[in-house]
């Protein structure tokens, strides 16, 4: 874990509209993506914001996340012509998780698209590639479509677990609609983004508010969640939560040179699209059926995994590499993504080298726990 950061190595990372009630409650600072974001919080830490997640209800400032909006006509066949997915597969008000290639077929950035209308669209992309996926879109842009980098026009509070919906009716915002929609509402005479969607495997929101009206939501949600025993989280619960769930994490599971096919990620690439950035790379790497495939793995001895331990067989071949390891406060022992050969299938024993000790492990498809994020 990363320890606590200095007043000045914070002054120099940007901060999000929560910052000062992060640092009035003592947590935990780190820099994500070049944010100061809360890793925990005091009194908590990881394992118990993990498990509010997963027994009640989480409150996550993700703020540092980009937002990009693409506006005029013909919005939706150009961001479609760049992006992996097909946004002709949803209809306006639905949300869809799509990434961002370069011509290798490498992930520049996975982000989500919402399709507003004909001619707009959504894009919230990873803080730290926003500024790249800004300038790519208006260097191909034709004339009549505009991009807007929003990055700090709006807040973005994650409200993830099985009472979320009993938080956000608490604050009159609007619950229930499906997986992967929004819906624009008002609070407190602001317009807000309720959106169904989330990286923790559990039911969730991520509300947008206005940058200027986030520290005043945040406060009420976090004191509806107190009914519930619910807690902020900082992100490294947001960690171990997407790690149980196998959801990739660019600069981990996903990048440069870790392309979708290889991320088991072809269920986010509208293969029969006339054209998206990077589709002949990609489309030869899936033809060829060479390269490493992510997958789940579950030690079944003592020791957690950490991105860059080395995958061997018993006899002590190298197969593959973790790519993303933690301790899984849900399973109680350490689990694992990680590139392996396709020589090696689920259902297979392997051994992870951490720290130059042996660790036994089984190769498991994710998500590694049972979760609830699609239930109505």
């Amino acid at each position: 874990m990363l320890g606590r950061m200095t007043e000045d190595a914070l002054a120099d990372l940007r901060h999000s509209p929560l910052h000062d009630r992060h640092t009035a409650l003592g947590a935990k600072m780190a820099d994500f993506g070049g944010w100061a974001m809360p890793i925990e919080y005091p009194g908590a830490g990881v394992v118990a914001e993990h498990t509010a997640v997963r027994d009640r209800v989480g409150i996550f400032d993700v703020s540092h996340l980009g937002k990009v909006r693409v506006t005029g006509p013909g919005a939706v066949d150009f961001v479609n012509s760049c992006f992996t997915n097909d946004l002709r597969r949803i209809e306006p008000g639905k949300a869809q998780y799509t990434m961002c290639l370069d011509d290798s077929g490498g992930v520049i950035d996975d982000l989500i698209q919402y399709l507003v209308s004909e001619e707009e669209v959504f894009l919230i992309p990873n803080a730290a590639n926003t500024t790249r996926v800004v300038d790519l879109l208006e260097a191909a842009a034709p004339e009549g479509i505009t991009v807007t980098n929003e990055h700090a026009d709006y807040g973005v509070i994650a409200v993830q677990g099985t009472r979320s919906d009993e938080v956000l009716e608490a604050l009159g915002l609007p619950t229930g609609h499906e997986y992967m929609s929004f819906v624009e509402a008002q609070w407190e005479g602001e317009p807000v983004i309720v959106c169904r969607t989330g990286y923790t495997g559990e039911r969730g929101y991520e509300v947008l508010p206005t940058w200027g009206s986030t520290p005043r939501l945040w406060d009420a949600l976090i004191e509806a969640a107190q009914q519930f025993d619910g807690l902020p989280c900082g992100l490294g619960a947001r960690d171990t939560l997407r790690t149980e769930m196998g959801y990739p994490l660019h600069g981990n599971d996903l990048g440069p040179d870790i392309s979708p096919v290889m991320a088991l990620a072809g269920w986010a690439v509208g293969w029969d699209k006339d054209t998206f950035w990077g589709k002949e790379a990609v489309a030869e790497q899936r033809a060829a059926k060479t390269s490493r495939l992510l997958r789940g793995l579950v030690a079944t001895g003592r020791g957690i995994p950490r991105s860059g331990c080395e995958v061997r067989t018993a006899d002590g071949d190298a197969v593959g590499e973790v790519t993303s390891g933690t301790f899984s406060p849900t399973l109680k022992n350490g689990i694992a993504l990680a590139l392996l050969d396709r020589s090696v299938a689920v259902g297979d024993s392997v051994v992870i080298d951490v720290r130059g000790r042996e660790v036994p492990a089984d190769v498991v498809k994710p998500p590694f726990v049972d979760v609830s994020v699609r239930e109505n």
